[in-house]
């Protein structure tokens, strides 16, 4: 079978979003071609080479069995050339930035991860929506939004997958050290990572509980996509027992998750997530992969991270300050509490594994008549 899985952000992007689409498309290569669309005409073997190192890096794997080709899909070419360009595909995977067109593969995946609060269906929107046979989102949160605000039924959650096996692998081969640890990209957009807020409850909490903090510091890890707002988190962080890395490899940033001892999540604070869902963290990769490296995740309740963290992590979360410091502290105190913790979010984290991402895919594509699960 020939798979094709689309994008608008790829290949210019390097966040959960690509990660998700190229672990989806890893497991369609144990079963047919696997084709990523680059929309224009310009890629070239050159050109393809040098994007497949780049997301190989980021992936920290092999990408040998995928192919890159030019796409119509996001240029402006004609209506007429796009569709008879998708018939080719037993399957197309659409990576949705919120927009949709009519496909003629054989079946059609749509994938939401922004949980946008735009307006309902339009009634040509509605003619092109009938191409598409199945729709899921990276989380149970962003699924209740398009329902609430798209009036669009989704039919499954489709969690991203990290690999709990190799960071635990890793978090037995290194000593824990007194590391609060945040990984996240550094911007002051939409569902911004707030390393500001992350800072400030830092200086707080040294202050309040100085005896108990001694020794620790905040490390905040992530590439720079607004750099006046990467110099303002700098400069709040300048005296404080604060490390920032703009630029890691991926072994360099698995060795941070296996070294922190908390893992802290700030995405949403200060806005409403009635009101401002997109605000918020659409599900939480950087937090899943600090459970299975073994860190306590002490995390705001909002957006994705309840589910992630689930009845069993439920008590770490938090809405305000006060109960953010006041549960780090209780850690930072209760080394036998801490390591309780720990062990309880490595078993948690295993809901998010490659066998259980790749159970869903085939599950699906089964329900569509092209795999047999």
């Amino acid at each position: 079978m020939r798979f094709c899985l689309y994008s608008p952000y790829f290949p210019k992007h390097f966040g959960g979003g690509e990660k998700y689409l190229l672990d989806v498309a890893q497991v369609l290569a144990h079963y047919g071609q696997v084709e990523l669309a680059v929309a224009g005409s310009e890629l070239d073997e050159a050109k393809a080479r040098r994007i497949f190192k780049q997301y190989e890096r980021f992936m920290g794997q092999s990408l040998h069995q995928l192919r890159l080709v030019n796409s119509p899909l996001g240029t402006t070419a004609s209506f007429w050339r796009k569709l008879r360009w998708t018939r080719q595909y037993d399957l197309l995977y659409y990576l949705t930035d919120g927009s949709f067109f009519l496909s003629w593969a054989r079946r059609n995946v749509m994938h939401i991860q922004v949980p946008l609060t735009r307006a309902p269906l339009t009634p040509w929107e509605r003619v092109k929506r009938l191409s598409w046979h199945f729709i899921n989102t990276n989380s149970i949160f962003t699924k209740q939004t398009v329902e609430k605000y798209w009036h669009l039924p989704v039919n499954a959650v489709h969690w991203p997958m990290v690999d709990v096996v190799q960071f635990q692998l890793l978090s037995e081969q290194l000593k824990k050290e007194n590391i609060i640890l945040h990984v996240g990209r550094f911007f002051r957009q939409m569902h911004s990572k707030r390393q500001d807020v992350l800072v400030r409850f830092f200086a707080h909490l040294l202050e309040r509980y100085p005896q108990e903090s001694r020794g620790w510091k905040l490390v905040l890890v992530g590439a720079v996509e607004d750099r006046e707002f990467a110099k303002e988190v700098k400069a709040a962080a300048r005296g404080l027992p604060v490390t920032i890395v703009h630029s890691v490899s991926r072994l360099e940033l698995d060795r941070w998750y296996a070294r922190a001892k908390i893992y802290w999540h700030a995405t949403g604070y200060g806005a409403s997530e009635e009101k401002y869902p997109a605000k918020m963290e659409h599900f939480g990769i950087s937090t899943v992969e600090a459970m299975a490296s073994g860190a306590v995740p002490v995390v705001i309740g909002k957006g994705g991270q309840p589910e992630i963290l689930g009845k069993e992590l439920k008590e770490l979360l938090w809405q305000d300050e006060k109960t953010c410091l006041e549960k780090t502290v209780e850690l930072m105190n209760n080394t036998a509490k801490l390591a309780l913790l720990a062990q309880k979010a490595q078993v948690r984290s295993q809901r998010f594994g490659p066998q259980a991402f790749e159970d869903n895919v085939v599950a699906m594509l089964g329900k569509l008549g092209l795999l047999v699960s």
